[in-house]
């Protein structure tokens, strides 16, 4: 990886954690994914409506528990449209792709390293280990595409160009979800707490 990629990763990840993380995203990354969002420590991308697409994920959950997924996608919209991508066995062609051409290997082992030097850089600014994780990212990089998910949520944290895949994601799935366009079930701020309380009361 060279120095300007090292030098994009810096500022992204300056700008994503200049951003406070407040309650009400606490909220709605909950209700997205029906759990308290553990080793959260700010959000990767928006929907135009201000709703948490992805987060970004500490490297050890509760100071011990090893999480290699730093950009978790957690838009249910987005989750919903790439898994219908998976249940139709697209990683297999996409691990074709990245295996026998070489300007998408290429790029897929780059997406790998920005992917790997986020998290260090994340772990450096947490004081966390990622000695447990070392030379692991996501969603099958380098080598293969093993999940979706994992691809597209570092696609919306990381911006378009750095992970090939993912960005071909991103553009099949555009009818169904698209960061630009709200089709959020979930709603934003004060009303999102609401409707997580009327939840916990049923």
């Amino acid at each position: 990886m060279n120095n300007d990629d090292i030098r994009k990763v810096t500022t992204i990840l300056q700008e994503r954690l200049g951003e406070e993380l407040d309650q009400r995203d606490i909220d709605v990354v909950q209700r997205q994914l029906g759990r308290f969002p553990r080793g959260m420590v700010a959000v990767g991308a928006r929907c135009v409506c201000g709703n948490p697409l992805a987060v970004i994920t500490r490297p050890l959950v509760e100071g011990r528990i090893p999480f290699p997924t730093t950009c978790y996608l957690t838009s249910p919209e987005a989750v919903k449209a790439v898994s219908r991508l998976e249940a139709d066995g697209d990683m297999v062609e996409y691990t074709r792709q990245v295996q026998d051409d070489p300007e998408t290997k290429a790029a897929y082992e780059r997406a790998h390293e920005m992917y790997l030097e986020f998290r260090h850089q994340l772990a450096e600014r947490l004081g966390d280990d990622e000695s447990h994780i070392e030379g692991i990212s996501a969603g099958g990089m380098p080598v293969r595409v093993k999940c979706l998910h994992a691809l597209t949520g570092q696609a919306l944290v990381m911006g378009a160009g750095v992970n090939p895949v993912a960005d071909d994601v991103l553009r099949r799935v555009k009818p169904q979800f698209d960061p630009n366009v709200c089709r959020c079930a979930v709603p934003y701020g004060a009303d999102a707490a609401e409707e997580s309380r009327k939840d916990d009361a049923r």
